[in-house]
């Protein structure tokens, strides 16, 4: 695939074109697993968590395109309500694993939190979906578990990462290093990261035919 990109990622961030690769090889991967109705999980600490919320909410509703509901779909749902399909818009599955406050404190009270990940990927993760994982250093131990869980089940793995890669890029399908090493710096190449490939994703399946 890796014909996309109009969003001159690397055009407005020269130093990516390091890691530019990676990028279209992350957006293959999740075009692969929306196009079998797979779902991402995505994950993070800290700031890395709030981008994982940032990243599903830019998925699972309209980012710059409205995601119209299709004719066929309104008619489903105008039999329930009119209301509801005038409020609605089309999105890609997306999970956000770090929202999960009680279980994940329960988890990590009764068990071990460095696995408090790895156990929703363990129950939550079905065929198709795609895991990805947030982490400047690319070391978080309870990433690294939740990855090697999704391993453990045949599912694609993504990691967001700084310069080094860490473990996880021992152990991912797919790691997006960005050329920087400290957190906050990382982090500020993040973010056009993510938001350029949900942007190629809504205009892949929204977009204009």
């Amino acid at each position: 695939m890796k014909s996309f990109f109009n969003s001159k990622l690397f055009e407005r961030y020269g130093e990516l074109n390091d890691c530019k690769s990676e990028v279209l090889d992350a957006f293959d991967h999740l075009v692969s697993s929306f196009d079998k109705n797979g779902k991402l999980l995505v994950m993070g600490n800290g700031g890395s968590s709030a981008d994982a919320e940032h990243i599903s909410g830019e998925l699972v509703k309209g980012f710059l395109l409205s995601r119209e509901l299709s004719n066929e779909q309104r008619k489903r749902f105008d039999k329930v309500d009119s209301k509801l399909a005038d409020n609605l818009q089309n999105g890609l599955p997306c999970i956000s694993l770090g929202v999960s406050h009680s279980l994940i404190s329960a988890f990590s009270n009764d068990l071990n939190w460095e696995y408090a990940f790895a156990q929703q990927v363990h129950v939550l993760a079905n065929d198709n979906d795609i895991v990805l994982g947030i982490s400047t250093s690319g070391n978080s131990k309870n990433i690294v578990n939740a990855m090697l869980v999704a391993k453990a089940k045949g599912l694609k793995t993504i990691a967001l990462t700084g310069s080094s890669g860490g473990a996880l890029s021992e152990i991912v399908d797919c790691c997006i290093k960005v050329p920087r090493a400290i957190t906050h710096e990382v982090q500020e190449l993040h973010l056009p990261v993510y938001h350029a490939i949900c942007i190629e994703l809504e205009e892949h399946y929204f977009g204009s035919k």
